[in-house]
């Protein structure tokens, strides 16, 4: 069935497994499933909820089972869909943990790669990248996936998807710890995730994607210059697919839908799909027209929209947004704004009434908006010189919250 825009709503978050009392990481996602299943598989349908597995064999999928049509009860589906993973992984002496990356991982020695099905696909990236870095095995995300009808509608989307991108990070950065210290950065997993495969830099690009407005200007401009880059080291043509695209926002024409993919995932569902729905509410904005034309947000320039991405990447909330274009195709005035109050007054904008979401969601934003991301909660708690326990307590209380389904609070206990 074709959806149109906003038509439905594909939500995907990824957990670590890792021990209940060490935290190290937990690659058993094969036995987790096959619990449930009864045989080895790579996916699970838990009602609503599907579970599936990715490249590192200690991450797990949790996902809307098909497009849901609003987002309305999808925090607590997922929610109940935690639990019975949690209570599997309990018997398993193990847990999830939620977070953009785990703060004293070693890729290097605890990494191990997916092997049951597509391991012919997940051996090539290793094989090309070397899949033992945090770019690749250290970073969980949350990807919205919203539906197009048609070249119009997508054209629309990914103009307004490209726009409000580079903000992203103000709203959801959950990981400023890696290698058991502070990186500088609210969000070090996009800091990782732009040089993984440098190797090949088109594919990632810009991360910010370039202004294209249809499935052909798509494939002629994007995907087959990726494909053209990567063929020497792809001989087979295991990656000669639309997934090899790693832009943080990435056409999905096999199922017509667009995928906005630099969202850290949060401390519980009801996190992530409040951030999603402010997301959603405001992308409607956008596509709609209702600051300004789609040509004027076609005219900015990919450069400066990625300038703006990686300032809020390292500075979060904080940081300050001083691009006229990309202020005024939001409704704001042409001057410096911190990207906190940037979001609080899209908020307001699109978000009128607490009537326009789901109730369960409006104290999870209210919190986001009003004490920052998960990572600045995070450096609140322990600063930005933690020692090794401080961070293994702070990712106990995480996983807590996770099991729980509640936000985790900053300040200092």
């Amino acid at each position: 069935m074709t959806l149109g825009l906003f038509g439905g709503f594909g939500i995907e978050l990824e957990y670590m497994v890792v021990d209940r009392r060490t935290l190290a990481v937990r690659p058993i996602v094969d036995l987790l499933l096959r619990h449930f299943a009864g045989q080895t598989t790579g996916d699970f349908d838990d009602g609503a909820i599907s579970w599936s597995n990715e490249l590192a064999l200690h991450v797990v999928e949790l996902k809307t089972n098909g497009p849901a049509p609003t987002l309305r009860g999808a925090a607590a589906e997922f929610q109940r869909s935690v639990g019975r993973l949690e209570a599997a992984l309990a018997g398993m002496d193990a847990m999830l943990l939620p977070g953009g990356m785990h703060a004293t991982m070693d890729p290097s020695r605890e990494f191990q790669r997916w092997p049951h099905d597509y391991a012919e696909v997940y051996g090539a990236y290793d094989r090309i990248f070397d899949c033992r870095g945090h770019g690749w095995s250290n970073l969980q995300s949350c990807h919205l996936n919203l539906p197009f009808a048609d070249d119009a509608q997508f054209g629309r989307l990914h103009l307004a998807a490209r726009a409000l991108l580079p903000l992203l990070p103000a709203l959801a950065a959950s990981s400023p710890f890696c290698d058991g210290r502070y990186t500088g950065w609210c969000d070090h997993r996009l800091r990782v995730y732009r040089h993984n495969q440098a190797r090949v830099p088109r594919i990632a690009g810009a991360v910010v994607p370039e202004p294209v407005t249809s499935r052909a200007q798509y494939f002629r401009e994007i995907l087959e210059p990726i494909w053209a880059d990567i063929a020497p080291l792809d001989p087979d043509g295991l990656l000669r697919e639309e997934w090899l695209n790693s832009r943080g926002v990435v056409a999905k024409f096999f199922r017509d839908a667009l995928e906005i993919r630099v969202l850290d995932v949060q401390e519980c569902p009801a996190a992530d799909l409040a951030i999603c729905a402010l997301v959603t509410a405001a992308l409607q904005a956008l596509c709609a027209e209702r600051w300004t034309s789609l040509a004027n947000l076609a005219a900015l320039p990919t450069e400066a929209l990625a300038a703006v991405l990686w300032q809020v990447a390292e500075r979060g909330e904080q940081a300050l947004v001083d691009h006229p274009g990309l202020l005024q195709a939001l409704g704001l005035p042409a001057r410096a704004l911190p990207a906190g109050e940037l979001w609080q007054r899209l908020a307001a904008a699109v978000l009128p009434d607490a009537g326009t979401v789901d109730p369960a969601l409006v104290a999870p934003l209210r919190t986001v908006l009003t004490q920052g991301p998960l990572a600045r909660r995070m450096l609140a708690r322990v600063g930005t010189e933690p020692s090794r326990e401080a961070l293994r307590e702070l990712q106990l209380e995480l996983a807590e919250c996770l099991a729980r389904g509640v936000m985790f609070e900053g300040r200092s206990k």
